[in-house]
């Protein structure tokens, strides 16, 4: 007989499977996505290019030498990093005060991104790529690579409570005690509480240099939101359609991944032919209280030069 799993009546008469409380990282992303859609007006652009010049690039400098362990995936993300270049304005965050209807943006030149990694365990973690706007391909290769290592040695539920303190403090100063407590109480008390490590394995934990695992600073805020749904199920048609803005920030990227269809292309005599053409879905996420379509444009114009010139790949490297 094979092992069956067990299965529990639910009260409403339901076969239940399990039940799984939160832990710190679920409570965190359930946290930061509520308050996204509560606060922020959503507007979002479905930008679809013809990147068949850009992948059959890709393909041939892959196999030069030096080229090894850059992925399609680190590709993009060095355009996605020009397409910043081009328009800053994404690149933010918003503070504002519904009250008084009183706001302020900052842009930034550090390009700091917020883009999620798929753990050992299989479980997926969003990880703050710093100052991105300096590296070339190599070196986003190997920042990766680096932070793949880090995580074999981290302790996600330390490293995630230390952003939760941070985040504690800083509603404090908001004066959002009544938030703040409730969070406390929640997190050390009752049957969700968050289960640190104590005694001599948080020491021992602590010992690890913290250029071997991740800390709050490889966790925390970026400047914007780069979500790579296409890597996680990789050839499928499932274009991005919208995803949440992660306050403070202004703007997210969501990459879906690289698929066949018939497109228009224009012949070396000017007529116009039908042929199989390789297309990459992505959508653009804005917060419409910092930014308008126009805004946004310099992005895709910016996208458009690259995937239609990929030879600047061999610039980036």
């Amino acid at each position: 007989m094979t092992n069956q799993p067990k299965v529990y009546q639910g009260k409403a008469g339901f076969t239940r499977l399990k039940t799984e409380r939160f832990g710190i990282q679920r409570k965190i992303v359930a946290n930061m996505t509520t308050e996204s859609w509560e606060a922020i007006p959503h507007a979002a652009v479905n930008y679809e290019p013809d990147a068949t010049d850009f992948w059959s690039a890709f393909q041939g400098l892959r196999r030069q030498p030096g080229w090894e362990g850059v992925t399609i995936n680190i590709v993009l993300l060095r355009a996605i990093i020009e397409g910043l270049r081009a328009c800053p304005a994404m690149n933010g965050h918003i503070k504002y005060k519904r009250r008084s209807a009183n706001g302020l943006l900052e842009i930034y030149a550090d390009i700091n991104i917020s883009m999620s990694m798929q753990l050992p365990n299989g479980e997926m973690m969003t990880v703050n790529l710093h100052n991105c706007e300096e590296k070339n391909l190599r070196q986003l290769r190997d920042y990766m690579a680096g932070l793949r290592r880090r995580m074999e040695k981290t302790n996600f539920t330390e490293a995630m409570y230390e952003v939760a303190l941070d985040n504690t403090v800083r509603l404090v100063r908001e004066g959002k005690l009544g938030i703040v407590l409730a969070r406390l109480i929640g997190a050390n008390f009752g049957k969700g509480r968050v289960r640190r490590l104590k005694g001599a394995e948080k020491r021992a934990y602590r010992a690890i240099p913290k250029e071997d695992r991740l800390t709050k600073d490889d966790i925390e805020q970026g400047t914007i939101t780069v979500s790579n749904l296409g890597s996680v199920y990789r050839g499928s048609y499932a274009p991005p359609s919208l995803i949440e803005i992660i306050p403070p920030q202004i703007s997210v990227v969501g990459i879906g991944s690289f698929y066949d269809r018939p497109g228009v292309v224009n012949g070396p005599d000017g007529r116009q032919d039908v042929a199989i053409r390789k297309y990459l879905p992505m959508t653009i996420a804005f917060d419409h209280r910092a930014l308008d379509f126009g805004e946004v444009a310099p992005f895709m114009k910016r996208l458009d030069e690259i995937f239609a010139g990929p030879s600047v790949m061999k610039d980036w490297f």
